[in-house]
């Protein structure tokens, strides 16, 4: 087993701190949202993205993971932020192996996941960060691992870089059975949200909503993530 890192406890995912809190209720709602929207199709693999680096897409994977973990399915989270990654930081777990191995050496899925604080989630950090990390994404052992991942787990969450910056995020989000838009409220222009969902579209993407993340919506302070429903009609 891969070893951990001295735990930073500011990290630690809030459904997993403060269970009964505001924000750890509200991914829960975007937990049931989504199987919502698996009435018609199933939506195994989610792809978490944001248009640009900051607005929380990494928390509300790690957040998202969790709470999927809670209802008794088994759940992975994977690092594929081959840029920027933060779901090692965020968990407190080594990242001198992770998916980079997986896709360029001999090594079995089980020998590089790592198991979290939640019963039921597993973590696939990112590795050593590759000097092609689009080209990589867009190989055939990456689609290849992502049907072993199907057949692996319930449910896959994907952190991935920010869609304005590179191409990343447009590569996997065909391959994917949904994805989520994390969306800053207070900071995003909307026009930015709207092209970063139009780059989705373009790329046949699932679109499954949009999370709007630091809505301050109570006296107390707290911010919290809204989900909502895209549709194209």
């Amino acid at each position: 087993m891969l070893g951990r890192k001295p735990r930073d406890k500011a990290q630690i995912p809030v459904a997993l701190t403060e269970p009964r809190s505001p924000m750890a209720e509200s991914f829960r709602t975007l937990r049931t949202n989504i199987n919502y929207a698996a009435v018609d199709r199933e939506i195994k693999i989610i792809l978490v993205t944001s248009p640009h680096m900051g607005e929380g897409k990494s928390t509300a994977s790690a957040n998202l993971g969790v709470v999927l973990a809670q209802t008794g399915q088994e759940t992975l989270l994977v690092d594929c932020d081959l840029r920027k990654p933060m779901l090692h930081k965020i968990f407190a777990l080594a990242n001198q192996k992770g998916l980079t191995n997986l896709l360029t050496e001999t090594l079995l899925l089980e020998e590089l996941v790592q198991p979290t604080q939640q019963d039921k989630l597993q973590v696939l950090t990112s590795g050593p960060i590759p000097p092609n990390p689009a080209e990589m994404l867009a190989s055939r052992r990456m689609a290849n691992l992502l049907d072993e991942l199907r057949s692996s787990y319930e449910r896959i969450i994907i952190d991935t870089t920010p869609i304005e910056a590179v191409t990343d995020a447009i590569v996997l989000s065909s391959q994917v059975d949904g994805v989520l838009l994390v969306v800053d409220s207070g900071r995003t222009p909307i026009q930015i949200a709207r092209d970063a969902r139009d780059k989705l579209a373009r790329a046949n993407a699932h679109i499954l909503g949009i999370v709007l993340n630091r809505i301050k919506r109570d006296s107390n302070g707290y911010y919290h993530y809204y989900y909502y429903h895209y549709s194209e009609r």
